[in-house]
């Protein structure tokens, strides 16, 4: 085998595990942010125990594919999140109400400066 092939190869092999590493670093932080989602009360329970059976399903032994192949744990819990965050947004739930509540620390002072 020549130099150049194996060169070619092994920067393939290197190219795609790096794409892999950015897929599960990007999975990882949709699972994380999705937390906060998971607590919330107007969330249905069928979309928050779709979260969890992905999860469960993601780090258990028994597989549709072979253990070597990922596709299914990473789909599995990809539909579960998307289903979170569409169930979320439905019900009004996420960022944007997040910061139009108010703080409970004491909110503004009045005009007329008595506390």
């Amino acid at each position: 085998m020549d130099t150049s092939v194996r060169f070619i190869a092994g920067a393939l092999l290197l190219l795609l595990l790096l794409l892999f590493m950015a897929g599960a670093a990007v999975l990882l932080v949709r699972v994380v942010r999705a937390r906060r989602l998971l607590v919330d009360a107007g969330v249905p329970l069928r979309d928050k125990a779709l979260v969890w059976a992905s999860v469960i399903y993601t780090v258990s032994p028994v597989d549709l594919l072979p253990d070597p192949v990922y596709l299914d744990d990473i789909g599995f819990l990809l539909l579960a999140l998307r289903s979170l965050r569409s169930a979320a947004h439905a019900a009004g739930v996420g960022r944007g109400q997040e910061a139009a509540t108010p703080t409970e620390s004491g909110g503004n002072l009045s005009a007329s400066g008595s506390n």
